[in-house]
């Protein structure tokens, strides 16, 4: 444990970060399986909206880092082939 005061807060800011970090990659994670579902329903509403959703936290998560631009890119071109491909 940190004794000095600055190390404590510094303790603080990390931990809130980490919690905001991992709430944008499961954001990220959650919203590619339910646009898979959607799609997989055939509901082409809903699986558009998600992906509208999809594509902003996948950008996000892209300018902050936690994935490459080329894996970005990837997920996004797959689910907008997926929808289009929808009847």
């Amino acid at each position: 444990m940190a004794n000095i005061k600055s190390s404590k807060k510094a303790i603080k800011v990390i931990a809130k970060k980490t919690e905001n970090n991992h709430e944008l990659k499961a954001r990220v994670k959650n919203l590619i399986k339910d646009c898979d579902k959607a799609i997989a329903a055939n509901d082409k509403e809903k699986a558009t909206s998600l992906f509208r959703d999809t594509q902003k936290y996948i950008d996000q998560a892209l300018s902050k880092g936690f994935m490459k631009e080329n894996t970005a890119s990837r997920q996004k071109s797959r689910l907008s082939q997926k929808i289009k491909d929808m009847k």
